[in-house]
C-alpha cells in the first residue's frame, strides 16, 4: 500500500512541477520562432529579496512591477481581432514611454486568445496580436531589437470558464519585462 502511496505522491509533484513550465524565459518547448521564450533574461543571479526593499517592487516607477500593476503589462482585443483599440494604444503609449525611460530592460510581447477555434488558429491570431503590439510600440520609438514576441494561443488563459467575461480577458497581448539581453 506505501508503494501506491508514494508513488501517487510522486507522479502528482512531477505533474504539478510540470505546470511551472521553467523553459518559459529560455528556449525549448514554448519558444517563438526567434527561439526565445517570455521573460527571458532574468537570469540566476536575481536577487528576489531586492524586492519591495527599495530596488524593485511595484512602489518603484523603474521597476518591472511597477511597470506591470501601475503602467500596465497587457492590452485587450476584440472577438478574431488584431486590430489596437484606442484603450490599448494609451496602455501601449505607457509602456513605450516606459521602456524608452528603463533602456536597461528588453519585452517579450506574449500573444493569447480565447479557447474558442482550433489551436492552430488561435496560434496564428496570438502571433497577430503580439506583433500588432510590437509594431505600435517600435512606431512609438522602441527599439525592435529589445522587443520579441511568442504566441500562446489558448493555451494560457487567464479565465476559465465558458462566458464571454472570461473570453474577454483571454484575448489579449502582455508584455513581459526582464533585464539583460535578448539573445
Amino acid at each position: 500500500m506505501n508503494k501506491y502511496l508514494t508513488a501517487s505522491i510522486l507522479v502528482g509533484a512531477l505533474a504539478l512541477s510540470a505546470c511551472t513550465r521553467p523553459d518559459r524565459f529560455g528556449g525549448g518547448a514554448g519558444a517563438g520562432a526567434d527561439g526565445m521564450g517570455a521573460g527571458a533574461g532574468m537570469g540566476a543571479g536575481f536577487d528576489q529579496s531586492a524586492i519591495g526593499q527599495g530596488g524593485l517592487g511595484a512602489g518603484n516607477p523603474n521597476s518591472p512591477e511597477y511597470f506591470a500593476q501601475s503602467i500596465g503589462d497587457r492590452v485587450l482585443f476584440a472577438v478574431d481581432q488584431s486590430t489596437l483599440s484606442s484603450e490599448a494604444m494609451a496602455t501601449l503609449d505607457g509602456q513605450a514611454q516606459w521602456l524608452m525611460t528603463n533602456t536597461d530592460y528588453l519585452a517579450v510581447i506574449e500573444g493569447h486568445a480565447d479557447e474558442q477555434g482550433t489551436r492552430e488558429y488561435n496560434v496564428a491570431l496570438g502571433a497577430r496580436r503580439a506583433n500588432a503590439a510590437r509594431e505600435y510600440l517600435i512606431s512609438r520609438g522602441v527599439p525592435a531589437s529589445r522587443l520579441r514576441t511568442i504566441s500562446y494561443g489558448k493555451e494560457r488563459p487567464v479565465a476559465t470558464c465558458s462566458d464571454p467575461s472570461c473570453y474577454a480577458q483571454n484575448r489579449r497581448a502582455v508584455t513581459v519585462i526582464a533585464a539583460g539581453a535578448l539573445s
